[in-house]
């Protein structure tokens, strides 16, 4: 039931809450321990091509397609390790979680973020962000065009959306 009065706050993730800056910094040395800079090249490369493609990041597609041409099979699974059991709690900038305590004194949060469907909410998981928000995480492929399907998950009469794009903020405005 929608309440006029209801006060919904999205926050995105990636460089909004969580500093995936660091993270891809810290794949990057990853990938240049485990396979040098050449193969490290190559890994980047397929992630920028699957992001053009696709329009939002794909780690592991990317390390997916990394994996032809590549005998590294340890390491392989190792980076595939990496990925899913990265420490995102230690990439949340400071007081991210403080601002959610803030938030809910005048409305409701939520997560609403682009990625794909198994490593953006492994990640929103593994930052603690999922519980923050008490479950309503949202993962779409362009949030800013999926706004009725915002709506019906989180029905409210005011929508805030905090987001480190400004151009998804005019788009979504």
């Amino acid at each position: 039931m929608l309440n006029e009065n209801l006060v919904v706050f999205m926050l995105d993730v990636d460089n909004t809450l969580l500093d995936n800056d660091r993270f891809a910094a810290d794949f990057t040395a990853r990938l240049d321990h485990d396979f040098g800079k050449a193969e490290r090249e190559r890994c980047w490369s397929i992630y920028a091509e699957l992001r053009d493609r696709l329009g939002y990041a794909d780690y592991l597609g990317a390390l997916q397609q990394f994996r032809n041409g590549s005998d590294a099979v340890l390491a392989l699974l190792q980076m595939s390790a990496f990925l899913l059991e990265y420490p995102f709690g230690e990439r949340l900038y400071p007081r991210a979680l403080a601002a959610f305590d803030h938030l809910r004194t005048i409305g409701i949060t939520a997560i609403v973020s682009d990625g794909d469907i198994v490593f953006q909410p492994r990640k929103i998981q593994r930052s603690g962000l999922w519980d923050a928000v008490d479950g309503r995480v949202l993962v779409t492929l362009h949030k800013e065009r999926r706004f009725d399907l915002i709506q019906r998950c989180f029905p409210a009469g005011h929508y805030v959306m905090i987001d480190d794009k400004p151009q998804l903020l005019a788009a979504m405005k």
